[in-house]
């Protein structure tokens, strides 16, 4: 019976061992890990070597001055920040919950679906739950899933890239982006009707940074009609700074339709009446496989779901990676 009981509990492992590797790993140095800890370096040395003599491989390159994580260390500190990350998160809700709330969760989104799903589904929340604390993050797709993956964040409503490491992940799919140009109301192709690509070939523009699928897909869109891409731009996604540099110039951007349509209401852009055909590959409700949701995070999806099926119309085909 003993063989079958998972290995931490066999190896007795302590959360001590787990603080000790990322205080290794955020400090490089046995002994300046040891103060954070408040324990002595022998101390320290001990629990290190302890949990490396029980997984019978070594977790960091012992280096003149200093420690550096093996590849095995990268792989276990890697899973203990999620270990702890969900026993403080275990924590907070207690600690919610003993105060009379019914807990947290953290959601991160893309600008898109930031300015439009995620307002309704969070109103929908705390019509329910008015005590249940959400926290939000508009971010790129890359950096929510990080955050995801590292347990800050319950679930997040981003975009899958074909590099993106999906293990441990699951993918609701929404709907595709698309694109549009705009420009300062009152630009001068803002009333222009027919508007081709070589009409704005010459113009100066806003574009997401090289590198990005969007720009690709914007110099692909001049290419696939014989132009060559426009070469007075500025690259930015930022869009403080794109509408404000807008409004000060006769540059056009182009930024996702929704996003567009969101500033277009308040004033602070036109929309352009140019055909785009590029547009951003579906974005979808992202979770993790390997972890239960928590009640909130339960709440919250729902909310997200029945919040999709008003805004976009589509129902939600899960595809687990």
């Amino acid at each position: 019976m003993a063989s079958s009981s998972p290995w931490f509990i066999r190896a007795r492992l302590k959360t001590r061992q787990l603080l000790l590797l990322v205080a290794l790993d955020d400090e490089g140095n046995i002994h300046r890990a040891s103060q954070v800890l408040n324990m002595t370096q022998p101390a320290a040395s001990k629990l290190l070597k302890d949990l490396e003599d029980v997984l019978e491989v070594p977790l960091f390159d012992r280096l003149p001055r200093g420690m550096r994580p093996t590849w095995y260390g990268e792989t276990m500190i890697r899973h203990a920040r999620v270990a702890l990350a969900s026993l403080n998160q275990a924590h907070e809700e207690l600690t919610a919950l003993k105060a009379g709330r019914f807990g947290q969760v953290g959601v991160g989104a893309i600008t898109s679906p930031g300015l439009t799903l995620l307002p309704s589904a969070v109103a929908m929340v705390k019509r329910e739950q008015p005590t249940l604390r959400v926290g939000l993050e508009i971010e790129n797709s890359p950096v929510l899933i990080e955050r995801l993956q590292q347990g800050k964040l319950d679930l997040v409503v981003a975009r899958l890239f074909a590099e993106q490491d999906k293990t441990n992940l699951r993918y609701e799919p929404l709907i595709e982006e698309p694109v549009c140009a705009i420009a300062r109301p009152g630009h001068p192709l803002v009333g222009v009707d027919g508007l081709a690509l070589r009409d704005v070939v010459g113009t100066g523009w806003i574009v997401p940074p090289a590198g990005s699928v969007l720009r690709h897909r914007f110099d692909l869109m001049f290419q696939e009609v014989g132009l060559a891409p426009p070469t007075n731009v500025i690259e930015s996604s930022a869009l403080l700074f794109i509408t404000r540099m807008l409004q000060q110039s006769d540059m056009l951007a182009v930024i996702a339709a929704d996003v567009a349509r969101y500033y277009a209401a308040h004033g602070l852009v036109a929309i352009v009446p140019l055909d785009m055909p590029c547009h951003m590959d579906a974005f979808g409700i992202i979770t993790r496989t390997d972890r239960l949701p928590s009640p909130a995070a339960k709440v919250m999806l729902t909310a997200l779901k029945a919040a999709s099926l008003a805004l976009y119309g589509c129902t939600l085909e899960a595809m687990e990676t």
